[in-house]
């Protein structure tokens, strides 16, 4: 099977802490990065959740849950798209 070389940049502080994480792994930075395109692949997507743990006080998730909370309440939660876009349709009539 031949192979192609794949470059691209990276900002030196990140490599240096994915080469660590990496070492911790028993693993190199380049056996990862082959692991991630063969999960690419396999998944036929991105192969990791991309989770916002980190950003806790960002505005846009805090309105999300406050949304989601006030749905719940009001037994909003399981309404159809078409429903969604209804309400939306009446909010916009209403300004």
């Amino acid at each position: 099977m031949a192979s192609t070389l794949i470059q691209f940049r990276a900002d030196d502080m990140e490599k240096l802490e994915a080469i660590k994480i990496c070492d911790k792994l028993g693993i190199n930075l380049q056996a990862y990065l082959r692991m991630c395109l063969s999960r690419l692949i396999s998944e036929n997507g991105i192969p990791f959740s991309m989770n916002v743990t980190e950003i806790e006080d960002n505005q846009a998730i805090r309105t999300m849950r406050e949304i989601s909370r006030r749905s719940a309440e009001n037994g909003l939660s399981e309404m159809s798209l078409e429903e969604i876009n209804a309400e939306i349709q009446e909010v916009r009539r209403n300004k």
